[in-house]
C-alpha cells in the first residue's frame, strides 16, 4: 500500500473514535439532566421558555412546568438545561467538596490572617530632614 493512503486510513480511523467518543459524552450528559428533573427545578426549555418544574410523569416521560401563569406539560426531552436544580440536589452533590474561604476580590485581609503587608520604616533618610537644603548627589 501507499504511505498516504495508510496516513489517510488512519485519520478516517482517528475520526471515527473521535465522533464514538463524544456521542458517549452527550449521552451521558444528557442522562445526567434527565436525572436532575426533579419538582422546584428551574429549567429552560429548547424553544427558549423558562419554568419550574410541578411533576415528573416517569412513565409517560413528560413534566409539567409552571411558567408565569401558564402551565406547560412537555415531553422530558424538551428541556434543554437546568438553570437553578432544586436545593436539596446540591447538598448531595457537593457534600464532599471543600469549602470556598479565599477572599473575595478586593476584600481586606485581617489582622489574624497569615500574609501580612511589609512595615514601612518612617524613619527619615538622608536628605528628607527638614533642616537639610542640599540637594541629593548624583
Amino acid at each position: 500500500m501507499d504511505p498516504t493512503m495508510l496516513i489517510m486510513l488512519a485519520l478516517i480511523g482517528v475520526l471515527i473514535i473521535f465522533m464514538f467518543r463524544n456521542g458517549k459524552k452527550r449521552q451521558q450528559a444528557m442522562q445526567e439532566l434527565q436525572n436532575g428533573l426533579r419538582p422546584g427545578a428551574e429549567v429552560m426549555l429548547q424553544s427558549g421558555i423558562y419554568g419550574t418544574i410541578e411533576n415528573v410523569d416517569e412513565e409517560q416521560n413528560r413534566v409539567t412546568i409552571l411558567s408565569g401563569t401558564s402551565t406547560l406539560i412537555a415531553h422530558r426531552s424538551a428541556v434543554a438545561q437546568i438553570v437553578a436544580p432544586v436545593e436539596g440536589e446540591t447538598e448531595e452533590l457537593g457534600g464532599g467538596l471543600a469549602p470556598d474561604d479565599d477572599p473575595a476580590f478586593g476584600e481586606r485581609l485581617t489582622d489574624e490572617d497569615p500574609i501580612a503587608e511589609p512595615k514601612i520604616d518612617d524613619r527619615p533618610t538622608q536628605g528628607d530632614e527638614p533642616g537639610d537644603t542640599q540637594p541629593p548627589k548624583a
